[in-house]
């Protein structure tokens, strides 16, 4: 338990905690995209230099 969660009643820590999961899956997603953008950009630039 952090020391925000011990603030915080009950109810409040885990609407907290569900906000900052939504949040921690919405930046693992932007960053897959971000690396399958990257891989994407790697193969089509290999592939027109032949």
């Amino acid at each position: 338990m952090t020391v925000m969660e011990r603030e915080i009643p009950g109810k409040q820590a885990a609407e907290r905690a569900k906000r900052l999961r939504g949040r921690n899956y919405a930046v693992l997603l932007a960053l897959l995209a971000l690396v399958a953008l990257f891989y994407a950009i790697t193969i089509v630039r290999m592939s027109a230099g032949h």
